[in-house]
C-alpha cells in the first residue's frame, strides 16, 4: 500500500525591518489559463436484459430472447460532458432505433434500451455508441 506524507504548512517569517516600504505598484501577476477540460470518453459498453438502479447491467450477455428488453449500459468519464447516441441496427444495417442522451461530467453510467412487445426477429444485431458524433464503441449481439 502506498503511504502519502503530507508536509505541514508554515507561516512565512515576518520581516523585521523598519525601513518604509517603497510606494511602487506591482504589476498584476499573469493569470494562469484554466486547464482544458478532459473531453468525455466512453469507458465501456455492457449489454444485458436488466439494469440496476445505478444503470449498470445486472448480468452481461450478448444473446437475448425475442421478448427481452435489451439494455446497453454506457460508462463514461471526463471533466466535460457530452452527447451520447446509441444506434441499434439489425443484420443488414437496418436501423431499429437511435437514441440521444446528454451525459454530465465525471464518471457516469447511462442506460439505453430497446424492446419489442411482439418479439425481435432472430438474427444478428449491433449497437453503436457515439460520443459527440464520433463512434466510440460498438457491440454485436444475437437474438435467438
Amino acid at each position: 500500500s502506498a503511504t502519502v506524507a503530507l508536509a505541514g504548512c508554515k507561516k512565512k517569517d515576518e520581516a523585521t525591518t523598519t525601513a518604509p516600504m517603497p510606494a511602487t505598484v506591482a504589476a498584476p501577476a499573469p493569470v494562469e489559463p484554466a486547464p482544458a477540460p478532459m473531453p468525455a470518453s466512453v469507458v465501456s459498453v455492457d449489454l444485458g436484459n436488466a439494469v440496476g438502479a445505478d444503470n449498470k447491467v445486472t448480468t452481461a450477455s450478448t444473446t437475448f430472447a425475442a421478448k427481452d428488453t435489451i439494455h446497453a449500459s454506457v460508462a463514461t468519464d471526463g471533466s466535460a460532458g457530452g452527447k451520447l447516441n446509441a444506434k441499434w441496427t439489425y443484420q443488414d444495417g437496418q436501423t431499429v432505433d437511435s437514441q440521444d442522451k446528454d451525459v454530465a461530467a465525471g464518471p457516469q453510467t447511462t442506460d439505453f434500451s430497446i424492446s419489442k412487445p411482439d418479439g425481435w426477429p432472430a438474427g444478428k444485431y449491433k449497437v453503436e455508441v457515439s460520443l459527440d458524433g464520433a463512434v466510440a464503441q460498438s457491440c454485436d449481439f444475437d437474438v435467438k
